[in-house]
């Protein structure tokens, strides 16, 4: 149904890679760059299907059978709750749930049928912060940002290398 991130991924220390990588040494786009790493962060989750950095997220998922979470790899299964119509949040027993973290990091959660929709609450991420990122994944990160900076506007492609940079850490998932 639907995933809220809780919290951003922190892009402090990223913003200095990128600005040491551009050669840039004033703070006068700090923001627009800043910008650029959130994008390139958020392009990187999306092509390999894993949360970055580590942080509580927010789903809302039909009861029934199993369901996988949305975000991987999972941390942490924390509450589950029962959502009504006015969006308002009841605790459940805790016989009225099951959670599960397999070996590949999914984090599933089955809820018994007597509800309409339940929110669960998860800690998802591949790292605790930026410097706990894998260097292909951070490297990729700061040349995409380093990119958008220098194109701006432009129609361009993105470097090929950040594919590549990307691509031992893609999750497809089928079905």
């Amino acid at each position: 149904m639907g995933l809220v991130a809780m919290e951003t991924p922190p892009a402090a220390v990223a913003l200095d890679e990128v600005k040491a990588f551009l050669r840039v040494a004033t703070s006068d786009e700090d923001a627009l760059i800043a910008g650029f790493v959130r994008s390139a962060s958020m392009a990187c989750e999306a092509f390999t299907g894993l949360a970055l950095v580590s942080r509580e997220i927010r789903e809302t998922i039909v009861p029934g059978a199993w369901r996988r979470l949305g975000a991987t790899p999972v941390q942490a299964i924390g509450d589950v709750t029962a959502v009504t119509g006015d969006d308002a949040e009841t605790p459940l027993a805790a016989d009225a749930y099951r959670i599960d973290i397999d070996a590949a990091g999914d984090g599933w959660v089955r809820v018994s049928s007597g509800e309409k929709r339940a929110r669960v609450r998860y800690t998802a991420g591949l790292a605790a912060d930026w410097n706990g990122l894998p260097e292909p994944l951070r490297q990729g990160i700061v040349r995409l940002a380093a990119h958008l900076y220098a194109v701006r506007s432009e129609a361009d492609a993105p470097p090929a290398c950040v594919a590549a940079l990307w691509r031992p850490w893609r999750r497809i998932r089928l079905g």
